[in-house]
């Protein structure tokens, strides 16, 4: 039995959890489009979220914002990146099993509420001086490559992404420890890639509207993110104030002045347990017992 439904005039889905990854049939029937269908529900400009699947029958026509063309065919494997629209085509439903984009997929989003979320920031680190090093074409399939990664384990994590910020990402998560351990799973698939990514996550209240966050919580994430050094994950202390019983360990990184915000803050520093002589501390060891 699937552990959701979507149900809507021409789409239907059915939502399985596997481990913390979602998984979905879904079976758009035809005259189904995006821009007619979900975006009256969503509210953005074009579908933002990135879908990877297999297509079991029918056909669906891709278009992205920067005017690339697609007809995916029955029996094609199928990635699609954010900012699309998509109508099915021929008198068949267009059937599809996915497995990337699925979370929150085709329904509507919190607007203009305060929400508690944690929040994570990402930026790669020395991307000037490398993108120069390899050249436009090497670094931009460099760069694509590495996107697709952390929208994979974004999608994995079960965060939303709300914003690509340069070279970076912010994303925001319903769970504290699912933020963490993504952030640093980010940092493992950036170092597999001969990159060096910095992050920052810190968990308070923000204002959402549909596809995008406010709020002083999100200014405090970017200043955390900042202060990361290569391949190093900061976590503010609202953040590690939710972590108990995670499984997850870090040192205290002192008190640091964020830019722009009053007052000196306590940051911390994820660690694993092999590490932690190497920062000269003790680890806060939030397992259980």
């Amino acid at each position: 039995m699937p552990d959701e439904l979507i149900s809507q005039s021409r789409l239907t889905g059915q939502l399985v959890l596997l481990g913390e990854t979602y998984v979905a049939r879904y079976r758009h029937e035809p005259g189904w489009r995006w821009s007619h269908d979900v975006q009256p529900l969503v509210g953005t400009p074009s579908c933002q979220f990135h879908h990877q699947g297999f297509a079991l029958s029918g056909r669906l026509h891709v278009v992205t914002a920067e005017g690339a063309e697609r007809t995916i065919e029955a029996g094609e494997a199928f990635n699609i990146p954010p900012g699309h629209d998509a109508w099915v085509l021929g008198e068949a439903p267009f059937v599809s099993v996915e497995f990337v984009g699925v979370r929150d997929w085709a329904r509507p989003a919190t607007s203009g509420e305060r929400v508690l979320v944690t929040l994570l920031f990402t930026d790669l680190v020395g991307s000037t001086a490398l993108a120069a090093r390899l050249g436009d074409a090497s670094w931009k399939g460099l760069l694509s490559r590495h996107h697709d990664r952390v929208r994979q384990e974004l999608d994995r994590f079960r965060g939303y992404e709300i914003d690509t910020t340069g070279d970076g990402f912010l994303a925001i998560f319903d769970g504290t420890a699912r933020a963490v351990r993504c952030a640093g799973a980010l940092c493992e698939a950036a170092r597999q890639d001969g990159l060096s990514i910095r992050a920052g996550v810190h968990s308070g209240e923000v204002e959402r509207y549909v596809d995008r966050v406010r709020g002083v919580a999100v200014h405090v994430a970017a200043r955390i993110m900042a202060l990361a050094g290569p391949g190093e994950v900061l976590l503010s202390a609202s953040t590690m104030a939710l972590l108990e019983g995670s499984g997850l360990q870090c040192v205290d990184a002192g008190d640091h002045v964020l830019k722009g915000l009053d007052g000196p803050r306590r940051l911390y520093r994820l660690v694993s347990p092999e590490l932690a002589p190497a920062h000269g501390l003790a680890p806060l060891d939030l397992r259980v017992g």
